[in-house]
């Protein structure tokens, strides 16, 4: 039994939270204060709003529409961020003349560029799929990066002593190395990309969760944007979970991730 709930205790403990929060909500503004729709909603009326947006198929339009920029997005971010933080943690020269220029622009306001973006690669999936690679790209070079240098060299001595060549150094040391940092850059990425969809969607959309979330929220049917909001939410956790659950399958030696 013990066994049970220590595999276990995470994800109840996690419901149990969120639960409690939403009847904390709920409670606030059904018992204690009153509640004002122009302002606030509480949770019976989201879940009400969320089923009714489920029922009539919105939704789901929404969140294909949203879904393939996302994927093309993150996707081309995972190739070409781990690309160049391999090869700048592989070949130190490379290393030290991107650094500082990927720096930059990481600590930059990328949000900013989102208007540019639009006007440049228009409404459609290009336009959103850029936003979303230049938000997630940074975390998989500089994991990807850190991965590499964290390669122990004498791992590196052995393979060439026995012969090996640089595809052996790759594929035999660099890669398992390189992996969890992976997944801890892709946990991170995740949230961006989702700030990517909502923030290209605000701009210049006639479809999406994003559109939908301004969309309600300019009407004042603040039920409905809460259903939108929580359809990303549960995106959120889905998609960190998933990753979680890659990394325990990967990496089963690590305890307690």
């Amino acid at each position: 039994m013990s066994n049970f709930w220590y595999k276990r205790q995470r994800l109840v403990m996690g419901v149990v939270g969120v639960v409690l929060f939403f009847f904390v909500w709920e409670a606030l503004f059904s018992w204690v204060f009153e509640l004002n729709p122009f302002y606030i909603s509480k949770p019976s009326l989201i879940f009400a709003a969320w089923g009714a947006v489920i029922e009539n198929g919105q939704l789901w339009s929404d969140i294909l529409v949203s879904g393939r920029p996302l994927a093309f997005g993150f996707g081309a971010a995972v190739v070409v961020g781990v690309a160049f933080g391999v090869v700048m943690g592989w070949r130190a020269r490379v290393g030290y003349a991107l650094d500082p220029f990927f720096t930059a622009l990481y600590a930059s306001p990328l949000v900013a560029i989102a208007p540019l973006v639009i006007i440049y690669f228009g409404v459609g999936i290009a336009g959103k799929a850029i936003l979303i690679f230049t938000l997630c790209v940074f975390p998989f070079v500089f994991n990807a990066y850190a991965g590499v240098r964290s390669v122990d060299p004498l791992l590196v001595n052995v393979v060439r002593s026995l012969g090996g060549k640089e595809k052996d150094l790759y594929l035999k040391v660099i890669v398992p190395t390189v992996l969890p940092f992976l997944v801890a850059g892709a946990r991170y990425a995740i949230g961006r990309a989702l700030v990517g969809v909502l923030v290209g969607e605000f701009f210049a959309a006639s479809a999406g969760v994003g559109y939908r979330i301004a969309y309600y929220g300019d009407l004042y049917q603040l039920d409905r944007m809460f259903a939108n909001i929580l359809t990303m939410m549960v995106f959120a956790v889905i998609f960190t979970e998933g990753i979680r659950w890659a990394e325990r399958s990967a990496f089963p030696w690590r305890v307690g991730m």
